[in-house]
């Protein structure tokens, strides 16, 4: 089906954290867009051709073929309501207590974040058991995967101070920083260290760029422009070269 639309992507701040590609990549991974008319071109129409459709976001990142495989080659799938959180609390390497299921009252640490659906995956924990690799001959592996948890009602953030599951709050210090306190004993939890790591570097700081890598310079200076001109055009006008050749009168009926 080709529609004129626009699709943006609405994946969270720390859900894209780790994985640490352009936002630019991830917007043009996680659509389906066909044709897209060139900026600042007014000879061609304002319109982008593509599939209109409602992401629907799973354990699978969008630069995934998984992803895709669920977003544009299985049926639509219906919307998902999500209860808006104003303040994200849980961050790569938290300790967090789950409330529900076969796990109930277990600690672990988060794995993994999926901010646009309010979820985490929590290390060894929730699990549910797959078979990898069944065919007629052999019975397959099973395996355990972490399944997602839900942030707002089946986990709890633990207060390092007594290793117990607390509620928190967002709170000013007298220096004005934005910090998350225990309700039930008003101790600090500070967000972790490896809530910065990627898959690049543990920390920023102990990353150096290497002869291969692109400088933020570099990323904002314009290196192409498009113009409407074949190959063999751009390279006469390049190299000076002018056409001198009188073409042959034709006639068009």
């Amino acid at each position: 089906m080709r529609l004129t639309t626009t699709l943006l992507s609405r994946m969270g701040e720390w859900s894209k954290k780790y994985a640490n590609l352009p936002d630019r990549y991830i917007k043009r991974i996680s659509e389906r867009i066909y044709w897209r008319a060139p900026p600042g071109k007014p000879q061609y129409q304002k319109r982008t051709i593509g599939i209109k459709k409602n992401l629907y976001y799973s354990i699978h990142r969008p630069w995934t073929t998984q992803f895709q495989f669920e977003n544009f080659h299985v049926r639509r799938r219906e919307y998902v309501p999500i209860e808006p959180v104003k303040h994200w609390s849980f961050f790569r390497g938290d300790r967090v207590e789950v409330l529900v299921g076969p796990d109930k009252g277990k600690q672990g640490f988060v794995k993994d974040i999926i901010q646009e659906r309010n979820w985490v995956i929590v290390q060894g924990l929730n699990t549910k058991p797959m078979i990898q690799g069944k065919t007629k001959s052999f019975p397959g592996i099973c395996i355990r995967v972490e399944q997602p948890l839900l942030v707002t009602s089946q986990i709890q953030l633990v207060d390092p101070s007594d290793l117990k599951a607390t509620p928190i709050e967002w709170r000013y210090t007298d220096e004005g920083e934005l910090v998350r306190v225990s309700t039930r004993t008003g101790k600090i939890i500070s967000i972790p260290v490896s809530s910065v790591e990627t898959v690049d570097y543990k920390t920023p700081d102990v990353y150096f760029e290497g002869p291969k890598d692109t400088s933020v310079n570099d990323v904002q200076e314009l290196t192409f422009e498009a113009k409407l001109k074949t190959f063999e055009m751009d390279i006469m006008d390049t190299m000076g070269i002018k056409e001198d050749r009188v073409p042959k009168k034709y006639y068009w009926y």
